[in-house]
């Protein structure tokens, strides 16, 4: 049987929202996928705006656009579906947006209400992957290595490049998974005073000079030194980083946290003892540090198609979605830390 599921990604980095159409079915009972379409629908200046926002927002504005969120991601699913012809789909699975994540204090929170989706598409919607991981003593994160397990396991590993990095690869025949470091969610932020959204091939940050100071205040930091499984946010970036930058010149931080995700990568890499690795995420595109990984460690680094590069997250969501359709485990507990895997996400 073949299943047909759209996945909806929206990354810390709001650099728009991921739509991936994929099939899925299986071959001597191992899963295959297909990415049929896929395309990144950029936001309006003010729904980014609003998503940047959300974590400041009042109970009340924050439900508001929870649902106004969740209809704007069906309409643009819809609109995806019709400028593409698409038919017979099963289901949409989307992960929404984070707006917080404090697993330690039992929730995290995606707004992009399912039901409005539903509500636009007319077709099942699968959402909030992540909460009841969370209640499970988990970390609500990360959620991809089953897609890894069980779609890309040719790899040694496979790291994301997005907002923050993360990694999953097999040990003592379990899969383990966590966030390595920040990446975009910080090096965005600082092209911004470049008036660029982001750091082009790196660009800036080859301009820069390493702040040694800065550098050995970063890799100090105690998350570093922490077991996994183990995941950050927005809030841990707050508190941790951009206080370090204070009277430091802006190239210089660029090139100096370029250096420090580097050091954090390679060191996972090397420790590992890990011999091929698949890049995916938009950092992948950053050459600066792809160079600087490279010079690092003796892993082999595997940059696939674009396709997979944009939307391997994506295609990860949809066939969560699938999973949980069919009642089958979608979260691995040696990933995220919760008590047993499960099948996780609410059907509307």
């Amino acid at each position: 049987m073949v299943f047909k599921a759209i996945g909806l990604m929206s990354g810390t980095s709001l650099d728009g929202l991921d739509i991936c159409f994929a099939q899925f079915w299986k071959e001597d009972f191992q899963w295959k996928f297909k990415i049929v379409q896929a395309e990144t629908v950029s936001y309006s200046k003010s729904l980014e705006d609003q998503l940047r926002n959300s974590v400041h927002l009042s109970s009340q504005d924050l439900l508001a656009l929870n649902s106004e969120y969740g209809f704007h991601l069906g309409q643009a699913t819809k609109n995806f579906i019709q400028k593409n012809q698409l038919s017979e789909i099963d289901l949409i699975a989307s992960h929404g947006h984070t707006v917080f994540h404090q697993p330690h204090r039992k929730f995290t929170l995606q707004i992009g209400d399912g039901r409005a989706i539903k509500a636009e598409t007319q077709i099942p919607v699968v959402y909030d992957f992540r909460s009841q991981d969370v209640l499970l003593g988990g970390n609500g994160a990360p959620l991809v290595p089953i897609g890894d397990e069980l779609l890309f396991s040719d790899y040694d590993a496979c790291l994301n490049l997005g907002g923050f990095s993360n990694i999953s690869f097999k040990t003592n025949h379990q899969r383990i998974a966590f966030d390595i470091a920040p990446v975009n969610i910080v090096l965005n932020k600082l092209a911004l005073n470049f008036n660029q959204n982001y750091d082009e091939n790196g660009d800036l940050a080859r301009k820069g000079k390493i702040n040694q100071e800065l550098l050995e205040k970063l890799n100090s930091l105690e998350f570093y030194n922490q077991s996994h499984p183990k995941s950050l946010g927005i809030e841990w970036c707050n508190e941790n980083i951009f206080s370090l930058f204070l009277n430091i010149e802006d190239l210089d931080i660029l090139a100096t946290f370029t250096e420090h995700v580097a050091e954090q990568i390679s060191k996972v890499f090397n420790d590992n003892n890990l011999k091929k690795v698949l890049f995916t995420g938009g950092g992948t595109y950053n050459q600066f540090l792809i160079e600087k990984i490279k010079s690092k460690t003796q892993s082999e680094i595997i940059i696939p198609e674009k396709e997979i590069i944009d939307f391997k997250e994506a295609l990860i969501f949809a066939f969560m979605g699938v999973l949980r359709w069919n009642n089958e485990i979608n979260v691995l507990a040696s990933a995220t830390g919760s008590s047993h895997n499960h099948s996780s996400g609410i059907i509307a």
